[in-house]
């Protein structure tokens, strides 16, 4: 688990200082709702498989 300063979580940190935001109105709570799916979408692709890098793929250009 990563921790932030004071040692406290960084996860449960995000989590309040989201909370403490209210929407005014309808678009700046879609605003918030796309900022929360941009970052999971990221986190996402961010844990995506790492690739292949077995040998015989790294010298495939080499070949003659």
């Amino acid at each position: 688990m990563t921790r932030a300063k004071n040692d406290l979580d960084k996860n449960l940190s995000g989590v309040v200082r989201d909370l403490g935001m209210s929407a005014v109105n309808s678009h700046d709570a879609q605003q918030q709702q796309q900022e929360k799916n941009d970052r999971r979408h990221q986190d996402a692709l961010n844990h995506d498989d790492p690739p292949d890098l077995s040998p015989h793929h790294s010298n495939r250009s080499n070949k003659k």
